[in-house]
């Protein structure tokens, strides 16, 4: 399922926005219902898969030789509500997704980077890479957690 770089990507630019559903429908029950637990949850849900989202997006510039310009549009799409969706279909549609995990360093030297070999042996590795990215992921989102809600608690 998560075989190719377009895969993976495609995944979680769906998940995003589906996060996203989840948050809108917390506000919308807490802004009915008086539930606050119902933003928590789906707060919860969204931030960790945001998270997620731009680990996903370094991973797959990183191995697709994207510049600076589509990475950070990409990254920012996900600030924006449902906005994944069609930077993904953009990136797809430049070509940017195609192709396949890049799991031995470039011998070209033209292409070559200074994280190839690193990011080539992880690739190999990928229960490795992937638990390597969800304790990173998990690590920030503890931390985020930690320093309270965007905008401070209430008092």
């Amino acid at each position: 399922m998560l075989r190719t770089p377009l895969s993976l990507f495609r995944t979680l630019a769906f998940a995003e926005a589906v996060s996203w559903t989840l948050l809108i429908a917390g506000l919308v029950v807490r802004a009915t219902t008086g539930w606050a637990p119902a933003v928590t949850i789906g707060g919860g849900i969204h931030g960790f898969v945001f998270l997620s989202y731009g680990a996903t997006v370094v991973l797959v510039a990183l191995n697709n030789r994207w510049l600076a310009g589509p990475t950070a549009v990409a990254l920012i799409s996900a600030i924006v509500p449902y906005a994944t969706i069609p930077v993904e279909l953009w990136v797809h549609r430049r070509g940017l997704l195609a192709g396949a995990w890049r799991v031995e360093a470039a011998a070209d030297a033209a292409d070559a980077r200074w994280y190839d070999g690193p990011l080539a042996w992880f690739l190999r590795r990928p229960w490795l890479l992937f638990v390597g990215i969800l304790v990173a992921v998990a690590a920030i989102f503890a931390v985020l957690l930690i320093l309270g809600p965007p905008g401070g608690a209430k008092a």
